[in-house]
């Protein structure tokens, strides 16, 4: 009978490449070794979410650069924005087209729904899977949890996702982008946008 955890369960599996390794036993290091400078990490600060001293980055790649991050969402948005156009032209809806008619209006919420199960199932399937949507795969990142620097399980990513894309498809979608991605530019020590906080969520290098 397998020991590994059901799929979405919350808890990565022991296999996970990503996962963090317990830090070795006090004196089998090498003894030529040398501890961080003034007993700290250059992250700084505790886990905020477990109260801990320890620095849950530690063992951990480096933080992805703010600016990077950027650029891998705006290549999601473009290839995601894509499908959607083509879906919605292919049935006749059309997001800009101006009516006052009822019809219209319906067609324009039917599209903001389609482009947040879209946004939202691919970030969440693609993520899940190995921690990187097709942007970040190709900048060099991927999105680990805080704690143990695992594979987010379905479910974190369900709601790192749905924090993104909702307000993003239905009512503020260059404002909220600006604001939920911009939150990593100034958050320390772990720059994390607000669907990161929400989810428990870091970005790290892989390169």
């Amino acid at each position: 009978m397998s020991s590994e955890p059901p799929p979405g369960s919350g808890q990565p599996p022991d296999d996970d490449p990503f996962r963090k390794q317990p830090p070795p036993a006090e004196g089998s290091g090498s003894p030529y070794s040398t501890p961080p400078p003034y007993g700290g990490s250059p992250h700084g600060g505790g886990d905020p979410y477990g109260g801990g001293p320890a620095d849950p980055l530690a063992g951990m790649p480096p933080l992805a650069p703010s600016g990077r991050r950027t650029l891998a969402r705006i290549i999601d948005m473009i290839m995601v924005a894509v499908v959607v156009w083509l879906i919605t032209w292919g049935v006749g809806v059309s997001e800009y087209n101006v009516d006052s008619d009822d019809m219209q209006y319906g067609k324009s919420l039917a599209q903001s729904a389609l482009a947040a199960v879209l946004y939202i199932a691919y970030d969440t399937v693609m993520i899940s899977r190995s921690g990187q949507t097709l942007g970040k795969k190709w900048l060099g990142m991927r999105v680990a949890n805080l704690d143990n620097g695992s594979t987010p399980s379905t479910q974190s990513t369900l709601i790192r996702s749905a924090v993104l894309w909702i307000p993003f498809a239905f009512c503020c979608a260059c404002i909220w982008t600006a604001i939920a991605g911009g939150w990593s530019y100034f958050d320390k020590p772990y720059k994390q946008g607000l669907h990161d906080k929400a989810a428990k969520t870091v970005v790290v290098s892989t390169t």
